[in-house]
């Protein structure tokens, strides 16, 4: 068997990197000094790494992060924030989703918890966890519609199955009672077997009230089922009188803007 027709059998068999490493040690003399297995070894490590990369790609895409370019190492720990950076710092290795634990991150507009939490759902794509971001009020509708039109079952799952649920802009909107229904549907499907983050900027002791407290007969149900199990990130401002948004931190230069 010709080496062509090995290279051929394995583009055929969707083995491209495999492929071509071992056209590049064809073609590199000083790679008959490496024995066979050293040889065999670097052709399937370029096909898994290609494979893991790939992989990678997909979660990234499939997550439809906000901010897909939002990295843990990138956090602003300043401009007069309060932060716990040793929480963080743990959180991002995702033992929180081994854990099936969720994330509370809270603050005023423009503290950055869209970037924290979108941090958080890089890291979670890059150990392989699906990840699917989706704005709060987004969820209500697309889940109200499904179930108006016999569709709840197969959207929920669309929320359900990733492994981490990103829900930001949380409590933005009043719940109504079909909404509140909705959502513990959701919330007791994904409890012990998922993780989920929640970004408000409400503080978590006004969840309650938000959600139409002891007028709402399934608040409490809601709140029961992910207060217990959750993580607090309160991003708080150390001098509320000079309150900076990170948006204007990384905004357009005014010098630039005309």
């Amino acid at each position: 068997m010709t080496n062509q027709s090995t290279i051929d059998k394995l583009i055929e068999m969707h083995m491209t990197p495999m492929a071509d490493s071992f056209r590049i040690q064809m073609q590199d003399l000083s790679m008959k000094d490496l024995a066979f297995e050293d040889r065999f070894g670097m052709i399937v490590d370029a096909e898994y790494t290609a494979r893991k990369n790939n992989a990678l790609k997909r979660l990234i895409q499939k997550a439809e992060l906000e901010q897909p370019d939002a990295s843990i190492a990138a956090v602003d720990y300043g401009h007069g924030r309060k932060i716990n950076r040793t929480l963080i710092e743990r959180l991002a290795t995702c033992e929180y989703i081994t854990e099936y634990r969720n994330i509370f991150i809270t603050g005023a507009t423009g503290s950055g918890k869209t970037y924290l939490a979108c941090a958080f759902g890089m890291e979670a794509c890059k150990h392989y966890y699906s990840v699917k971001y989706v704005r709060f009020p987004d969820l209500l509708i697309d889940l109200q519609e499904a179930r108006d039109s016999g569709r709840f079952k197969d959207v929920l799952k669309k929320y359900t199955n990733p492994v981490l649920l990103i829900l930001d802009e949380w409590l933005l909107i009043s719940l109504s009672e079909k909404d509140s229904a909705n959502l513990l549907e959701l919330i007791h499907k994904r409890r012990k077997h998922s993780s989920t983050i929640f970004c408000s900027q409400y503080w978590e002791e006004d969840w309650y009230e938000n959600m139409g407290g002891k007028d709402n007969p399934l608040t409490d149900a809601i709140m029961d089922r992910i207060a217990f199990d959750s993580y607090k990130i309160p991003i708080k401002n150390i001098d509320p009188g000079k309150d900076i948004s990170m948006r204007e931190v990384y905004g357009l230069d005014p010098s630039q803007a005309q």
